[in-house]
């Protein structure tokens, strides 16, 4: 068996090229454009948000339901002179996303897993080691659109290209530090 060490970068790079690359406009890593956190946040060609949420491990994706992003805990009001809450309503999509999946090793995934999943409108990515490609992606279970999830603007589309071009440039930055740090170790 060909055993791959896993990490994000390896798993939103298939996604990115594999399975998003030809209906998204965008891809950004590491996103916090929505209000909540996305491992991958994609805009769509007509405008809509992809969430991709990265998994690692099984403990990764069971905590994954007990996120804010997943739940409506709606406002609370004085009753009898005490605040009280209402419970929590579980979200079938994040605020603002159109579809969201799950992307993990393959080799992690048992079927028993899609009970942990917050919601059954969430598709699943597997990943398993390549031959020519570092990691093959493929969609188990397609996610569900959220009718209600509006396409964004210019204005919000332009905000995102711009944190993606910084991301750009920061990545680049990155790459001549480890090249200098190289430099340095070398010995004559």
């Amino acid at each position: 068996m060909n055993t791959m060490k896993w990490d994000e970068r390896v798993i939103a790079t298939a996604i990115g090229r594999q399975v998003l690359n030809k209906q998204c406009l965008l891809l950004v890593d590491r996103c916090t454009w929505t209000g909540a956190e996305c491992d991958v946040l994609a805009v769509t060609r007509n405008l809509r948000i992809i969430d991709v949420e990265i998994k690692i491990s099984r403990a990764d994706l069971k905590a994954d339901a007990h996120k804010e992003k997943w739940w409506d805990r709606g406002m609370g009001s004085f009753q009898g002179g005490k605040w009280v809450r209402p419970d929590p309503v579980a979200r079938l999509w994040p605020r603002s996303i159109w579809k969201h999946y799950y992307a993990m090793p393959e080799e992690i995934w048992k079927d028993d897993l899609l009970t942990v999943i917050p919601s059954p409108s969430s598709g699943v990515i597997l990943l398993k080691p390549g031959h020519q490609l570092p990691a093959l992606a493929r969609v188990l279970r397609r996610a569900k659109p959220n009718a209600n999830a509006k396409p964004i603007g210019a204005e919000a589309v332009l905000d995102i290209a711009r944190l993606a071009n910084l991301r750009m440039w920061d990545a680049y930055e990155q790459i001549e530090r480890m090249a200098d740090e190289n430099r340095e170790c070398v010995v004559p």
